[in-house]
């Protein structure tokens, strides 16, 4: 019996059917729609709102923080399919994007913010998401290009950032998929994260095949 294990676990692979379908879901992908958190300080906070990304389709997550370490019962991995980028501060990090063209709208109850319906959704799009209890930072405010808010109609008049940035992504990617006839991620971006995956994979085998002698 150990003996057929050993063989089984020798002939590991990644199988046609999974490289397709890792395929499928980054053709998908959108790279016009980004997520910046700013000073999302609890751990389950972020984690959750980095799987809000994966799930509704993103492809980018900046991150105004250093050393941050995925919670992997909120997470579920999902920080493995997203490209991650941590910056210093906020400043920083806003300025690269609009390099890159994006508009930057903030998640605050701005009397002029915008909804997940009527924001404009032309070009590159990022959404700033503001710290548990204080909310945006003033420098942010001074930065960005708008705000953005979720319509509510309750006496709190208040959601937990995790949650907020589900209602807001959810709407805004698929506005974005509708604009722009499914994803939008590059071939580049594609093939880049496409090699990279696979090598990773590549290395766990190996490194169950060494295991098992």
């Amino acid at each position: 019996m150990a003996g057929a294990v050993g063989v089984l676990v020798q002939t590991l692979s990644i199988s046609e059917r999974r490289k397709e379908r890792v395929r499928s879901v980054l053709s998908g992908r959108l790279q016009s729609v980004v997520v910046i958190l700013e000073a999302v300080n609890r751990r389950h906070n972020s984690s959750a709102i980095l799987r809000t990304c994966e799930c509704f389709g993103l492809h980018e997550v900046h991150m105004v923080s250093a050393g941050f370490t995925p919670s992997k019962g909120a997470a579920r991995g999902s920080e493995r399919w997203l490209e991650v980028v941590e910056h210093e501060d906020t400043a920083q990090c806003v300025a690269q994007l609009k390099e890159r063209g994006f508009k930057i709208y903030a998640a605050d109850l701005d009397d002029t913010a915008h909804s997940p319906d009527t924001l404009p959704i032309q070009g590159n799009v990022a959404i700033l998401m503001g710290a548990e209890l204080t909310g945006v930072s003033d420098m942010a405010r001074s930065l960005v290009d708008g705000f953005i808010c979720v319509p509510m109609h309750g006496m709190t008049e208040s959601l937990n950032v995790s949650v907020a940035s589900a209602c807001i992504l959810s709407r805004l990617a698929e506005r974005k998929r509708a604009q722009v006839g499914g994803g939008d991620l590059s071939e580049a971006r594609i093939e880049a994260f496409f090699e990279t995956w696979e090598a990773s994979e590549d290395r766990s085998i190996q490194a169950i095949k060494a295991r098992s002698g």
